[in-house]
């Protein structure tokens, strides 16, 4: 009996040991952070993102449902609104596609590069994938892969509304990366 006891203090001690969290992550958990400013400007004389598909009913769908935007949009380092033009702040292009994939609200298909053009990053990209539902505060979506400077990366962004373009016509979104590239060999 007493070792039926033991064998039981035992197996729960160990239950206890495998069931305990495991310490947060050290501050170098690998993941790299930074921030970018993403410009969609849809009006103007030079126009960043171009609905270039859409459904029979996509107008008189009140989330715009089946129309698919095209991208080139500037990356920047602040959240000054650029009209499209080239700032001395641009760091890169997202470039891509948008699709407006919900009924219901705004959510959007998000399938874009982040091309760096300047900084750190430069000839690098990361490759973006997910759902962005546009309304909430905060939206997270994948980083899928990358090239350069991130090739294999894997990780994710935050994205949250600067300007909703309601006046100047540019949106400006405020990405927070997280990111860690796949170990050399």
């Amino acid at each position: 009996m007493a070792g039926a006891k033991a064998l039981l203090l035992l197996l729960c001690a160990a239950g206890a040991v495998l069931l305990t969290p495991a310490p947060a992550a050290a501050a170098d958990d690998g993941l790299t952070k930074f921030k970018l400013y993403w410009h969609d400007v849809l009006a103007g004389k030079s126009p960043t993102a171009i609905r270039i598909a859409q459904a029979a009913s996509s107008n008189s769908s009140s989330t715009f449902f089946g129309a698919v935007v095209a991208i080139d949009d500037p990356l920047t380092t602040t959240p000054a609104v650029t009209g499209s033009a080239r700032s001395k702040d641009e760091v890169g292009r997202a470039q891509g596609t948008y699709t407006f994939a919900d009924q219901a609200t705004f959510g959007l298909l998000m399938n874009m590069n982040f091309v760096f053009t300047a900084g750190d990053y430069k000839g690098s990209s990361l490759t973006i994938y997910g759902r962005n539902e546009v309304l909430s505060a905060v939206r997270e979506m994948s980083i899928v892969g990358g090239t350069g400077k991130f090739r294999m990366a894997r990780g994710y962004v935050q994205a949250s509304t600067v300007d909703s373009g309601n006046n100047s016509g540019e949106t400006v979104v405020e990405y927070t990366v997280y990111v860690k590239p796949a170990a050399t060999a």
